[in-house]
């Protein structure tokens, strides 16, 4: 992909990444569908893929998730400059994109928090303080909810996108901090206590509830944290549709594997 930016453009970048920056609450990374929107729909600097793995890179290297604003710069100048066969003239628009986003996703938010911070933590009895605290937990759960809803947005189709979810199924069950619970019914409840077993002979805490069964108080064994994993084969099943709302209400995760998704 090969763009042109003018000084105006660039000026522009790095305004826009101070505007950006006022709003990361909870982190960077909840302002990912403002940068999206802005460079890969309205701009068109960034490519769908280029965004994706900008974020993907980041998240699982090692260093603060902020990274992916480096190299969603990167990107952006290494576009302006014609791509990796751009020689030097690339390289230096790419850092100079990294300059670009990094100061401005960094310099006011740093400002603001330490300032708030201070004032805060001087006036932390303040019923104000403490409800402000309170209504910002919200605020980031949708931030972050908005971003991966973004994430997943372009990885709809199940012939071509399988591997990816089965990865992030993989990745949810192996940072799980609480259990694994696994329902199913029928054939999906025999392969379903198989994998509970499995799951707890390995290491990881786990086990198998009818979701009948669930309906009728062993949900309650279902805690904040755990993450249940739902099989079907139709993906209709009644008794597991009925228990998702509470599933959800509980604070634990779902995953859903299913024949007809």
């Amino acid at each position: 992909m090969s763009i042109h930016l003018s000084a105006a453009d660039w000026l522009d970048l790095f305004v826009r990444y101070l505007s950006l920056s006022l709003l990361a609450v909870g982190g960077a990374i909840g302002t990912a569908p403002a940068m999206h929107r802005y460079l890969v729909i309205d701009r068109q600097w960034l490519t769908e893929p280029q965004f994706g793995s900008s974020i993907a890179l980041a998240q699982a290297a090692p260093g603060p998730n902020v990274l992916f604003v480096a190299l969603m710069g990167w990107n952006v100048g290494l576009n302006a400059g014609g791509g990796l066969g751009g020689g030097p003239t690339a390289w230096a628009l790419a850092l100079l994109g990294v300059a670009a986003t990094m100061t401005g996703i960094l310099l006011p938010s740093s400002i603001l928090t330490y300032s708030a911070t201070q004032w805060a933590h001087r006036n932390r009895e303040l019923r104000a303080v403490r409800a402000f605290k309170v209504g910002m937990a919200p605020m980031v759960i949708a931030l972050m909810l908005a971003t991966g809803w973004l994430l997943i947005a372009n990885h709809d189709q199940p012939q071509r996108d399988w591997p990816l979810w089965l990865l992030a199924t993989v990745a949810t069950l192996l940072v799980c901090r609480g259990r694994v619970v696994v329902m199913g019914m029928g054939k999906s409840g025999h392969v379903g206590r198989k994998i509970a077993a499995t799951l707890a002979s390995t290491g990881t805490p786990s086990f198998f509830v009818h979701p009948a069964e669930a309906s009728h108080g062993d949900l309650g064994m279902v805690q904040p944290g755990d993450v249940v994993l739902a099989l079907s084969n139709s993906g209709e099943s009644d008794e597991l549709a009925a228990i998702l709302p509470a599933i959800r209400r509980l604070g634990a995760r779902l995953v859903a594997m299913t024949g007809h998704p």
